[in-house]
């Protein structure tokens, strides 16, 4: 058990970079409204479950993530088999993921700041914290847009369902992050204007701040080699 245990907290960032990758890019290969409705929340669970092995070394917080983690397994699965989703499910989903995300993408961040060497799994670290940080501005948007709907218009928005409207604000959060902004999709209210200044900000600074600290730590371990 150990043993197993070590390997999965060696190859942790990997498993949580691929499965975010999985999550992003999987309703490429699959039918979108089948990919949003069946295989997105399983993603999602075996995500949070890499997720939980990256913050294994904080006991409390283990715990505490494990045992919200069982309780959506365990409500995610009544789900299913009722073959219903109710608006107060989605709510505490997303507020679970929200609180998830930002804990994990801290953890992560951490780990590759205080990280000696830089070495194969802190360079997938370090993309698996900014590919993070673009899916907690995905989930800051849509709860923006949740509470307050109409927060966000566009081209790509003209739609009425929420459900339709998850693809475009997951592409709007990374173009937000990536500071690309084709205008397709704008924040028309105060708060939505905010969150995407917010969204902007982070993508910055972890290039500035973060990647430049890894990359410096790389060139002065090159030297002393």
């Amino acid at each position: 058990m150990k043993d197993l245990y070590k390997t999965l907290y060696e190859h942790r960032f990997e498993t949580f970079f691929f499965s975010l990758l999985a999550i992003l890019f999987g309703s490429l290969l699959f039918p979108v409204q089948f990919f949003q409705e069946k295989l997105m929340p399983i993603l999602f669970l075996i995500n949070i479950a890499a997720g939980i092995i990256l913050i294994s070394k904080k006991k409390k917080l283990f715990w505490f993530f494990v045992s919200l983690f069982t309780l959506l397994l365990f409500v995610l699965g009544l789900s299913m088999i009722q073959n219903t989703t109710t608006d107060s499910y989605m709510y505490v989903r997303l507020g679970f993921y929200f609180l998830f995300y930002t804990t994990v993408t801290i953890a992560i961040i951490k780990q590759v700041w205080n990280s000696k060497n830089v070495n194969k799994n802190v360079i997938i670290g370090l993309m698996s914290g900014y590919i993070s940080l673009g899916l907690i501005a995905f989930l800051m948007f849509l709860s923006v847009e949740i509470s307050n709907p109409g927060s966000f218009g566009g081209i790509l928005l003209e739609v009425v369902s929420i459900d339709e409207k998850i693809d475009s604000l997951l592409y709007y959060a990374y173009i937000t992050l990536l500071t690309i902004g084709y205008g397709e999709i704008i924040p028309l209210t105060p708060i939505a204007q905010k969150a995407s200044i917010l969204t902007g900000l982070m993508g910055q600074f972890y290039i500035v701040i973060i990647t430049a600290v890894v990359v410096e730590k790389y060139i002065r371990h090159s030297v002393k080699n």
